[in-house]
């Protein structure tokens, strides 16, 4: 069913046991047109009130910051752990500001570098894969990318909320990106992937039984090992993407790092490995704007105990 369809279909998105999220869909986007000065401000304060709140989430990150940021004094990993907090509530109300944005705004609030690590790629004709790890800015970096440089395509994972779900792919499709459901048959994604179409790949969440375990930050963690094996398939170079807002409500930036090389190896773990490292690298430039309060090492290798302790039960 086409997006039209569901729309306008009487049992379709416009059914009324769906007006309430319209209503969060519609609140998404007025915040998105605030100005952003603004938007930041009110989501230090959403994102410090969040820290009061989701004490599971907060215990999440602080666990990882203590075994990624060994090295730092626990008051600094304090400091971070807070800000961190203030960075995903400016996260969470800036969802709607690539929803429907103009080319113009994105100019005025995203700054881009290094642009021509993939300009010389995409007009040499290169395949290319865009490694984007969990940074904070992710989703408006990504609007950036479609908006400011090049249409690109992703792999999608559904939504539940129907709403939801055609909204964020309608947003993301805005500049003439392709999404692509993860189960699809891989073969259509090379073929893209193949005409120089950019592949947004997010390697960085916690793989289950399906991954290697390979160091990040010094734990083994779970680690998909496609990067290697979509590189080698593709012929595709691999330039890691980093999104990083900006203080104070100026905006964001969007930085490209040189391409990998040499890249893949032939080794999934070595690969894998060499990914972790870059991500690793990058965090120790913006600590505070890494996704903490993901539990990236939930799946532990063989014999190892766990490192989260269990969710605690709301009486």
């Amino acid at each position: 069913m086409s997006g039209t369809h569901a729309i306008g279909d009487g049992n379709g998105l416009w059914h009324p046991r769906h007006w309430p999220s319209w209503l969060v869909v519609g609140l998404v986007y007025a915040l998105g047109r605030l100005p952003f000065p603004l938007l930041w401000a009110l989501g230090q304060g959403f994102g410090r009130l969040g820290y009061l709140l989701a004490p599971d989430r907060r215990e999440v990150a602080r666990r990882n910051l203590a075994l990624c940021l060994a090295a730092a004094a626990p008051t600094e990993r304090e400091r971070v752990l807070r800000a961190h907090f203030g960075w995903l509530g400016v996260a969470a109300l800036s969802q709607g500001v690539g929803w429907g944005i103009s080319r113009a705004r994105l100019g005025r609030l995203v700054h881009v570098r290094n642009r021509e690590c993939i300009d010389a790629c995409i007009a040499a004709g290169r395949p290319v894969i865009v490694l984007v790890p969990h940074f904070v800015g992710l989703e408006l970096g990504g609007a950036a990318f479609t908006g400011l440089v090049h249409s690109g395509v992703y792999m999608y994972q559904k939504i539940r909320d129907p709403v939801v779900d055609w909204q964020v792919k309608r947003a993301r499709r805005q500049y003439g990106s392709v999404s692509i459901e993860r189960s699809d048959d891989l073969r259509g994604l090379l073929r893209v992937i193949k005409q120089g179409i950019p592949f947004f790949y997010l390697p960085d969440q916690d793989a289950g039984r399906r991954g290697l375990f390979v160091p990040f930050c010094g734990v083994a963690a779970s680690t998909i090992p496609m990067l290697g094996r979509f590189a080698a398939m593709s012929g595709a170079l691999v330039i890691p993407t980093f999104a990083r807002y900006l203080p104070w409500g100026q905006g964001l930036e969007l930085i490209f790092d040189p391409p990998l090389t040499p890249f893949p190896s032939g080794d999934p773990q070595a690969d894998a490995a060499r990914m972790n490292q870059v991500i690793e690298a990058r965090i120790h430039t913006m600590p505070e704007q890494y996704f903490w309060v993901h539990r990236r090492f939930k799946t532990r290798p063989p014999g190892e105990p766990p490192i989260y302790p269990p969710k605690q039960r709301r009486r």
